[in-house]
């Protein structure tokens, strides 16, 4: 069936306006960041272009030609910066610029009638390379920032990187015919319909990873304590159910729970800002001497909950005058801090699957408990305690 081509383009000149709209609708409401404000503009400039090169032969060849392709090129790049924004990457406006005049200063030679094979087959490649860096930055979101939903922005940009490579060759080699309107149609006009879709299913995409990572966000929040960093109880909890699912993972875990002495009293004569630089402290100088998969949970005010998954009980004491050492030295190389408080630390072990977490935690708190009757500033184990 023969296509209108000029109908196909503003069809989707329309709905990339529409949703250029929609997109700087989103930024508006400030809950998104300054992303949609890029894919916004983007789809808007695209939209205004592809208008142009409709009115082609109604209006003047710099306008409907030079123009027209310099504002759908500005658009698609603001796209790759739109990705780039969402990842939390900065485009210097001056590459930016440098990317859109440079191109299109060599389009502008190619302005006259028999130029059609040229700038078609130059657009076409300009925006391949385009695809390609947005199907990168896809991928990096999806292999380290863990969002499945980039996977999405993947098959979206990947195909069409391929396919404007093909259409770039097919257009140099006069494929499609000497004008973007011809009078009777010519193969592969059809890619045109597909091309209007995929419009469409870009302007959502971003929208969908929006919406992954504020639900991970949110997950995150709700399982850990947000002056530390740390687990919270929830997330502990989480952490040790997924200890004793996982078959891949070791059950069997040496648990510590660790006390800062005299906090109360450094509170009281200090104040709380003093003692919630102390608790940051604590939690990163754990966090630095800990493995990528040890748990670490803030407990209570100022108890935490170390899990070692995979260590026995002389290794878990092992680790934990590890932390009371490398915690007296951060306290003394932070002359700021008004007091160096100590570390009480007990220390139990048990198997995830067969032992409840608050089995473990009330193993690890009576060795605690003979930590602060021995004196403080010291590591106690269960075994210990069962000895004394």
């Amino acid at each position: 069936m023969p296509l209108d081509l000029r109908t196909i383009y503003a069809v989707a000149a329309a709905t990339s306006i529409i949703l250029g709209l929609l997109q700087l609708s989103a930024f508006a409401t400030g809950r998104f960041g300054r992303w949609p404000l890029w894919w916004g503009l983007s789809s808007l400039l695209i939209g205004t272009g592809i208008v142009l090169a409709v009115l082609r032969g109604s209006l003047p060849d710099a306008i409907s030609m030079g123009l027209a392709n310099t504002l759908a090129w500005a658009g698609y790049l603001l796209v790759l910066v739109s990705v780039r924004s969402f990842a939390g990457l900065r485009t210097k406006p001056s590459h930016y610029l440098v990317a859109v005049i440079a191109p299109m200063s060599l389009l502008m030679w190619w302005i006259e009638p028999g130029g059609f094979p040229r700038r078609a087959a130059l657009v076409a490649l300009l925006w391949a390379c385009c695809d390609a860096a947005v199907t990168r930055e896809g991928f990096r979101l999806a292999t380290r920032g863990g969002l499945r939903s980039a996977w999405i922005l993947v098959a979206l940009f990947l195909p069409t990187s391929i396919l404007f490579v093909i259409r770039a060759v097919l257009a140099w080699n006069g494929h499609f015919g000497e004008e973007l309107f011809p009078a009777q149609p010519v193969p592969m006009h059809w890619t045109a319909v597909g091309a209007a879709a995929l419009v469409l299913a870009r302007g959502n995409a971003l929208l969908l990873l929006a919406a992954e990572r504020s639900a991970s966000q949110l997950a995150a929040l709700a399982q850990h304590d947000p002056l530390t960093g740390a687990k919270n109880r929830s997330g502990l909890e989480r952490a040790v159910a997924a200890l004793a699912r996982d078959g891949d993972l070791p059950r069997r875990a040496a648990l510590l729970l660790i006390d800062i002495d005299h906090f109360k009293r450094l509170n009281d004569t200090h104040g709380h800002a003093a003692g919630d630089e102390i608790l940051r402290l604590f939690a990163d100088v754990a966090r630095s001497q800990l493995r990528d998969g040890d748990v670490i949970a803030r407990h209570g005010g100022d108890e935490f909950v170390v899990m070692l998954p995979g260590l026995g009980l002389q290794e878990g004491v092992r680790v934990a005058e590890r932390l009371r050492q490398a915690f007296a030295g951060a306290l003394a190389a932070r002359p700021d801090l008004p007091s160096a408080p100590t570390l009480s630390i007990g220390v139990t072990e048990g198997d995830a699957t067969s032992q409840p977490l608050d089995q473990l935690l009330q193993d690890a708190d009576g060795a605690l408990y003979r930590s602060k009757r021995l004196g403080r500033d010291r590591v106690q184990s269960r075994q210990d305690e069962q000895v004394g």
